[in-house]
């Protein structure tokens, strides 16, 4: 049997690039949680209790390593806001992972539950740790070491854990029988992103990417623009990257650009999207094998009508955003757009869809594997693909009626939407 690597195709760029805003995440999160807040016509108690997770567990994991010796790990869980429902959001193993990314992602999850219109508030987790330089069997036993540090506050109806950067179906199926262990019995709805034979969902592998092609479809609509033969950049080939120019390339749009850690391929009258999906590696780099390669940056400010940063955040700053020439962008990376220059992209009429919005697919689809655990009857890839699309549309519209309703950018527009769940809930419980 195969076992899966531990590294996602799609995060090996993460590895490598210092995440340098990270210690501004949660600062920015919260300003844009606050002005939301506000134009939700709440006061400043609702934004001191949404403003931080209502829960942040700290953990050290103690691992004997392959040589015998014993590595201690840092472990996180956040869990932003309960109010709704279980928290939901991702595990990370990273060298990078700190307690203020954790808190920051955690309410990010609660903004894109909210948007899904999902039962649930928002988590997340993470361990610091590299990866790519651990065995199978430690990261294993690191695995099952996170779950047992964190029993006692998650569960299929108090937080459930899924797949991040760095971690992937194999590493969620030694978490889930570490759980069901424990518990001693056997519980599926614990976690998602699991493989399809304990549980997983069809179309889980394909939602995030999916899901931006359903707000490209919806956005160049508001544009006025038609998708075939509409020309769109995607800077990033790795899983969602990949997928994104299959299904883009599919609809009959033009693929000009594409990109990866080691530069970015351009021609004005269309890719060969097959061919680079064929040669494309494990760690999805392609670039490596040609010569006339341009860096990532400047792919970003060629002359478009879509543009898509599928890669690392901090791309799209104040410094660029009077260059980029497309009609629309669309965020399939966390935070690729800091918050200088979507105020300049929306001054120069570019519709931006939100990070928060474009890549709300993923959690989506970990709910739709959740109620398939919960009532032991499994869907279709194609029925599944059917109710992702119908809650993209229903999200993305929603937002887009916000932003035109109160005149605000669709980015402040997300978080009015997002936070909206949490902000009620949390009021017809008594908490504020």
């Amino acid at each position: 049997m195969k076992v899966e690597s531990p590294v996602k195709s799609d995060q090996i760029q993460e590895l490598d690039h210092k995440q340098s805003g990270t210690l501004n995440l949660l600062n920015s999160t919260q300003l844009i949680i606050k002005e939301a807040v506000r134009k939700l016509g709440y006061n400043n108690k609702m934004y001191e209790l949404l403003k931080e997770p209502i829960r942040t567990l700290m953990v050290r994991i103690p691992v004997r390593m392959d040589n015998g010796s014993i590595e201690i790990f840092t472990g996180y869980r956040s869990q932003h806001n309960d109010a709704v429902g279980p928290t939901k959001g991702g595990v990370r193993f990273h060298p990078e992972v700190n307690e203020e990314e954790v808190k920051a992602l955690s309410i990010w999850m609660s903004l894109k539950c909210g948007i899904a219109n999902l039962p649930y508030g928002g988590g997340k987790g993470g361990i610091i740790c590299d990866p790519r330089n651990m065995s199978l069997g430690e990261l294993e036993r690191l695995s099952r070491g996170y779950v047992r540090a964190i029993s006692q506050i998650v569960g299929p109806t108090k937080d459930i854990p899924a797949p991040d950067v760095y971690t992937n179906s194999q590493i969620m199926a030694w978490m889930m029988d570490e759980y069901s262990r424990l518990r001693e019995f056997d519980s599926p709805g614990f976690i998602t992103g699991k493989p399809i034979v304990l549980g997983g969902s069809q179309g889980r592998e394909t939602a995030t990417a999916r899901g931006v092609t359903i707000c490209i479809e919806e956005a160049v609509k508001k544009k006025g623009i038609k998708l075939q033969g509409a020309r769109i950049v995607i800077q990033g080939f790795g899983n969602a990257g990949s997928f994104l120019a299959k299904f883009m390339h599919e609809a009959g749009a033009k693929v000009i650009g594409i990109s990866d850690a080691h530069g970015a391929l351009y021609d004005p009258t269309g890719l060969d999207i097959d061919y680079l999906l064929d040669r494309r590696d494990s760690f999805g780099t392609v670039t490596n094998l040609f010569t006339n390669v341009m860096t990532n940056q400047e792919l970003l400010e060629q002359e478009c009508e879509i543009l898509v940063p599928a890669a690392i955040s901090n791309q799209i700053t104040l410094e660029n955003a009077d260059r980029i020439h497309a009609s629309i962008v669309v965020e399939a990376a966390n935070g690729p757009t800091t918050l200088e220059a979507t105020k300049i992209l929306d001054e120069r009429g570019i519709l931006l869809v939100p990070d928060i919005l474009a890549s709300a697919g993923g959690v989506t689809v970990s709910y739709f594997e959740w109620v398939q655990n919960n009532q032991g009857y499994y869907w279709s890839e194609e029925q599944v693909a059917e109710k992702l699309r119908k809650v993209m549309i229903n999200s993305f519209e929603t937002i887009y009626q916000m932003s035109q309703t109160h005149e605000v950018d669709m980015r402040l527009a997300a978080y009015m939407v997002g936070i909206r769940k949490s902000a009620e809930a949390s009021h017809f419980r008594g908490w504020v």
